[in-house]
């Protein structure tokens, strides 16, 4: 018997349990041929099958990947670390320069001198240029540390020369540093002042006589479209948005009356946007409040002040205003020489039948409300009076006024048409040829 017959030797039992035998019995798996043993005898050598991969689970993420993420992860936290800090730089550098680079009022071009002593170093200079603005005053910038730094970072430090130099708040700290390392000597400045109910042609004219510009034409085109106003200034965009027909100057009326300095070589609209600026700090939230009060906007006030200004003298500002109220309230023609005048181009008191028939917009004897525009540049006071009318006028019901006296500019009122039509019988012969 050889040993494979030996080994599975079928039990002898009729066959009764060969089935039982074939499907139980377990049958060597050889992988490699048998071996001859020094002895004579023949071993098999019996070698378990290798084992199959294991699979993933279902949920269970594969071994592959796991390395392969084990592998990367330290190179995506690397990336994401890289990304956060070049933010955060990023972010620490426009803050920096919004807030310390760039120029401490960008609207503001008013000259300020500065004079810088000799042997002054960097830190020096800082201090004066801080404290240019005077006590309780912005300066000419916002950092002196931060000065400090730029200088130095850009080795100009030994470049800062001694004198005196014309600066504004509205330069950034390059232009500044530009301007004190190179030694340049001032820029000339002038002045100019803008008195209370000239008109747009006005101050322009004035402003060529004095030579500060060319001519009139640039400064009254800008002061027709004013687009490229409006996104500075609210009360611009307001009238460009609102477009009332029949204007002449869309900026007439908000050049506000003061006095300016400004540098020779100025630009027009240099010029215009400090009166712009200076009408924007006045006109302020307790106006505007005000206004919302009365029910009217901004350029209604800014109208109805800029005929205050050529029909009367300030001391009757608020007495005309009442007037001009009670009209406005009760649907009536204003009846303004002034505004007629405006479009005519005369300061005359009365005017002929056909120049009361001239149809333009700012002629209020045809048109009832206010005018298509301001008909001058209003000062405060003018402000301030349409805005707060002599009320005790307004309740007694005054609708009339005419002038009394050329020299006093002042004037006389009535409540009726018949009151009004004997004043001006009365005082018609001091006017003269008007």
């Amino acid at each position: 018997m050889n040993i494979f017959s030996k080994q599975f030797e079928k039990p002898d039992d009729g066959g009764n349990n060969a089935k039982k035998f074939y499907e139980t019995a377990k049958f060597p798996v050889v992988r490699k041929p048998p071996e001859i043993e020094s002895t004579g005898k023949v071993k098999i050598v019996d070698e378990p099958a290798p084992k199959a991969a294991r699979r993933a689970q279902p949920g269970e993420k594969h071994p592959a990947l796991k390395r392969w993420w084990r592998r990367l992860s330290p190179f995506l936290a690397g990336i994401i670390a890289v990304a956060l800090t070049v933010f955060a730089v990023i972010f620490a550098v426009k803050f920096a320069v919004n807030k310390f680079f760039r120029p401490v009022d960008p609207n503001d071009a008013t000259p300020i001198i500065v004079e810088i002593p000799k042997g002054s170093g960097a830190s020096a200079i800082a201090k004066i240029l801080y404290e240019a603005g005077g006590e309780g005053e912005k300066g000419l910038i916002a950092n002196k540390a931060i000065f400090k730094v730029y200088v130095d970072f850009l080795g100009r430090s030994s470049n800062l020369k001694a004198g005196k130099y014309i600066l504004s708040r509205n330069m950034d700290i390059g232009q500044i540093v530009d301007i004190i390392c190179s030694g340049n000597p001032p820029r000339n400045t002038v002045k100019f002042t803008v008195s209370e109910g000239m008109t747009a042609e006005a101050i322009a004219k004035k402003l060529v006589d004095q030579g500060i510009l060319p001519s009139t034409d640039r400064f009254l085109e800008l002061c027709t479209d004013a687009k490229s106003f409006a996104e500075k200034y609210w009360f611009v965009k307001n009238i460009v948005d609102e477009g009332r027909d029949g204007r002449i100057y869309m900026l007439e009326g908000y050049l506000f009356p003061d006095t300016y300095e400004v540098f020779e070589d100025a630009t027009e609209e240099e010029v215009i946007d400090k009166m712009l600026t200076r009408f924007n700090e006045i006109y302020n939230m307790k106006y505007a409040e005000r206004a919302e009060e009365l029910e009217i906007d901004v350029d209604e006030i800014v109208i109805l002040a800029s005929m205050l200004e050529k029909e009367a003298k300030p001391f009757d500002f608020s007495k005309v205003s009442a007037v001009f109220h009670n009209r406005l309230n009760n649907d009536m023609e204003l009846h303004s020489d002034a505004t007629l005048g405006y479009v005519l181009k005369s300061n005359r008191i009365e005017f002929s039948q056909e120049e009361l028939d001239t149809d333009t917009p700012y002629n209020t004897y045809r048109y009832k409300g206010l005018p298509a525009g301001p008909i001058s540049n209003p000062g405060m006071a003018a402000i301030e009076a349409a805005l707060y009318p002599d009320e005790e006028f307004m309740d007694e019901g005054y609708y009339f006024f005419c002038l009394t006296d050329p020299a006093t500019g002042a004037l006389v009122f009535a409540k009726t048409i018949e009151e009004h039509a004997a004043n001006v019988e009365k005082y018609r012969p001091l006017w003269g040829n008007n």
